[in-house]
């Protein structure tokens, strides 16, 4: 009984130092955890900021306008058709735009689709004979309203140069010859008629017929900082200059619909209206030069409304809303994310599998082992499995004392256990058998007691022999 104390105290002097192990431990796991996760999240925050500063904002003032003079201004394309003798034809009203266009042939140049009403897009489906219109990077519903069979398909980050052929096939338009390598090639578009023409890895489409429209997935041949990049200008001089007049639409604010409050978009829904039901005989649908149906008093075709109207019918075949509802960038980051997450996983995992036994490299002494075993169960709070293991400790020297298998049922243990200490059968089970503590001083009370039962049953009574009553 006098050398259990001083174990006890041995193994409770350690307790002041409680903290000062648990913290390093702690820190360590916070860096573990905060170093992978603040590098990806500083890999993702500096690839958008980049992409945000670089990528040009429709619908931003001075986008694409033949008299802006920054990265995202377009006054340079201006100054180079001007060069090779086209008129440029600035105009920022949507109504007077497309009243230019019946004064002759001419090229209307679109930069920013978005910007215009649904309801008022309908109105480039009736433009006049020898008139082309170029479109940049136009939305689902802009290609249904002006009703261009067209589909988008792949979309890229960024804005690549590829050459002029689509799936090996040569790109017909002539304007084009020049032209070797352009950054087109961001949005892809997909038709089954037969009246289109796929250029630059699907990235340019036009829409063959006595009026034609020219889809370009990128603005980047189009922008000042962009134009002389591999053959930007050839492209859009060539695109833009074909009919030696363009009419650059330059919206300073998004067109409103017919129902608007402001009495400048009133005309607007009447005037090209009058007369665009037999200038669209090339643009229709099916290319077989059928004249469209009359037009709208907003100015929107009558075989745009049925575009419409079979665009919004429950059963045709539209794409997932999961995925447009994010950029191909954003899934294309979380894959990398996931990926980089199992491989910080695997980096970081243990050994599967149990323990091997392995040699020491050096000779550890006893009390060092158990001291050092008692900080880990006290740092976890395992006061359950400390317990266990007193308890199986005091069974294992126990056991061949009482001359009792391993198997044997508790209450036989307990009582024979009991009869050697002279305590009661209960609580000897109690101690032997009972559940975990709740306290480290319960935990102190049980190690105390299961010592003192070892201690006790290893005196065997004079005369006795240990190895009667059965095996060891």
């Amino acid at each position: 009984m006098t050398a259990a104390a001083p174990t006890a105290r041995a193994g409770a002097t350690p307790g002041p130092d409680r903290p000062a192990v648990a913290r390093p431990a702690r820190r360590r796991r916070w860096h573990r955890l905060v170093i992978p996760f603040g590098l990806v999240a500083t890999l993702i925050v500096t690839s958008l900021v980049t992409r945000a500063v670089d990528r040009a904002d429709p619908g931003s003032p001075g986008y694409l306008s033949p008299v802006q003079t920054g990265e995202h201004g377009g006054s340079r394309l201006a100054e180079a058709l001007r060069e090779r003798g086209v008129t440029v034809q600035r105009e920022t009203d949507y109504t007077k735009a497309l009243l230019a266009t019946r004064a002759g042939p001419a090229t209307l140049f679109v930069p920013a689709p978005g910007q215009l009403h649904p309801d008022v897009v309908g109105a480039l489906n009736g433009l006049p004979a020898n008139t082309r219109l170029v479109l940049v990077d136009p939305s689902r519903p802009v290609l249904s309203r002006v009703g261009l069979p067209l589909t988008r398909a792949e979309r890229r980050w960024a804005a690549r140069a590829v050459g002029p052929q689509t799936d090996g096939r040569p790109c017909p338009l002539p304007e084009l010859e020049t032209v070797r390598r352009a950054a087109v090639e961001r949005q892809r578009y997909a038709s089954d008629a037969p009246t289109v023409d796929l250029c630059f890895s699907a990235g340019v489409a036009r829409l063959a017929g006595s009026s034609e429209t020219v889809v370009v997935g990128a603005d980047d041949p189009f922008r000042n900082d962009r134009i002389d990049e591999h053959d930007n200008r050839p492209l859009a001089v060539g695109l833009l200059g074909v009919r030696g007049r363009v009419i650059w639409l330059d919206l300073r604010r998004p067109v409103p619909g017919p129902g608007g409050n402001t009495p400048a978009e009133q005309p607007g829904s009447d005037g090209p209206g009058d007369d665009d039901g037999a200038g669209d005989d090339g643009r229709s649908d099916g290319g077989d030069g059928t004249p469209d149906a009359p037009t709208n008093a907003d100015g929107s075709s009558g075989r745009g409304d049925r575009d419409r109207s079979s665009a919004d019918r429950p059963d045709r075949d539209t794409p997932n809303p999961l995925w447009d509802a994010f950029p191909l960038w954003f899934w294309a980051l979380l894959t990398q994310l996931v990926l980089v997450l199992l491989l910080a996983a695997l980096w970081r995992a243990r050994r599967l599998g149990p323990p091997a036994p392995e040699p020491l490299p050096v000779t550890v002494r006893s009390a060092e082992t158990v001291l050092g075993r008692a900080q880990l169960y006290r740092r976890a709070g395992a006061r359950g499995p400390a317990a266990r293991t007193l308890r199986a400790a005091t069974l294992t020297r126990v056991l061949p004392r009482l001359n009792l298998p391993a198997d044997a049922p508790p209450d036989r243990v307990a009582a024979a256990v009991a009869a050697r200490t002279g305590e009661g059968p209960g609580p000897t089970e109690e101690l032997l058998y009972g559940g975990d503590p709740a306290t480290d001083q319960e935990l102190l009370d049980l190690a105390r007691a299961l010592d003192r039962i070892t201690r006790t049953v290893a005196e065997a009574p004079p005369g006795t022999d240990p190895t009667e009553g059965g095996p060891r």
